[in-house]
């Protein structure tokens, strides 16, 4: 599958904006057919990166990641990616239903999945980022099976 092209916009609104129109406007299914549903708030947590000043915050805008906002919709959708189990911090394990998607190069697009009124998988964008420095761990993490997400997810995790 192609690399997409890198977006290069002048502003944070201007990619702001796509990402709202492409992301949070459009309907975004990944290849396997998951709805994908994106939040407006979730731009702040994909697009920006802490300066390692404060635990937890992020306060500066990422060109490195904005970027590569066009690969998000790209790796959903690529039968090609290699998923892997997502880590909850909040329990020190691994997550089923936290997929974590690697298409192109190191980067990664995270989202949360859940079982809808109908019955259906349907996910929820957490974050995504260029895993340059994370991505051995990432590779060592369990891979990710439908199987074993709706299992987690009828446990009531």
């Amino acid at each position: 599958m192609q690399l997409p092209p890198l977006r290069e916009y002048q502003s944070e609104a201007d990619y702001r904006t796509h990402y709202e129109c492409v992301y949070c406007r459009g309907v975004i299914f990944t290849f396997d057919g998951i709805r994908i549903y994106f939040d407006k708030q979730r731009f702040g947590h994909a697009f920006y990166e802490s300066s390692g000043k404060g635990v937890g915050r992020k306060e500066n805008f990422s060109s490195v990641r904005a970027k590569r906002i066009d690969w998000i919709k790209a790796t959903l959708e690529s039968p090609k990616a290699i998923m892997y189990q997502g880590w909850d911090k909040h329990t020190g394990k691994y997550a089923p239903e936290r997929r974590v998607s690697l298409t192109y190069e190191n980067f990664v697009v995270i989202i949360e999945l859940r079982i809808g009124a109908d019955g259906n998988f349907k996910g929820k964008f957490v974050t995504c980022y260029q895993a340059d420095k994370s991505i051995e761990k990432i590779r060592r993490s369990p891979k990710w099976s439908r199987e074993e997400c709706l299992a987690a997810l009828k446990k009531g995790r």
